[in-house]
């Protein structure tokens, strides 16, 4: 067997779509995650087939703005609606004190993912349920997580895939890795709208 799960940091993977757009003009906000990661099935052989996706991110309620909310929520339905699986953790508020004009004030931080992400790995590996696990992000503190998983189960083989803008050598010099580069958010986009199997089409946003 060679099922492969694919684990999506999906804050790091949106700030990676907002640099391509900063970059290109280009919006990729409306990207299928599903079919971006069945692109790359390739890269772990031919008999690789896929497993699951794990989405994991956080609606941002704290900017009151319902709007954007509506809009993440809309977007996951759409992940979902394609087998995607959510995770979805909060923004929690942190006193801070300016480093300059020594003013107290508050920053909402999502702080679940990481953990969320490490978690997702280490069960998958104690259940025996794939042979491949692709971590779809840039982020190094998901480092200490994937050298337990090594120690634990060397016969799982971990990736990493970094979103546009998003690699770092000490993730690369760690786990086998490969990059997305900005031409796949264009290729993988949702139609739109995109028809929910409830029957139901959810539009693209119009700043999307």
């Amino acid at each position: 067997m060679n099922r492969t799960t694919f684990l999506v940091d999906g804050f790091n993977l949106y700030h990676s779509v907002k640099d391509l757009h900063r970059d290109t003009g280009i919006c990729t906000k409306w990207l299928n995650i599903r079919s971006l990661c069945l692109s790359f099935l390739y890269q772990f052989g031919k008999q690789a087939t896929l497993e699951e996706i794990y989405y994991f991110s956080a609606y941002a309620t704290h900017l009151n703005d319902p709007a954007v909310v509506a809009r993440h929520k809309n977007y996951v339905d759409c992940l979902a609606d394609t087998g995607i699986i959510p995770v979805m953790g909060n923004f929690k508020a942190k006193d801070m004190t300016c480093p300059i004009c020594h003013q107290p004030f508050v920053r909402h931080e999502e702080k679940e993912t990481d953990v969320a992400i490490a978690a997702k790995l280490l069960e998958l590996l104690s259940r025996k349920a794939c042979e491949n696990v692709v971590l779809l992000t840039g982020d190094t503190d998901l480092v200490p997580a994937i050298e337990c998983a090594r120690r634990l189960s060397p016969n799982c083989r971990v990736f990493v895939a970094f979103p546009y803008k998003r690699k770092n050598m000490e993730l690369a010099q760690l786990v086998p890795h490969f990059k997305i580069g900005r031409q796949s958010y264009v290729s993988h986009q949702f139609p739109d709208p995109f028809p929910l199997h409830s029957g139901i089409s959810v539009p693209k946003p119009a700043s999307w």
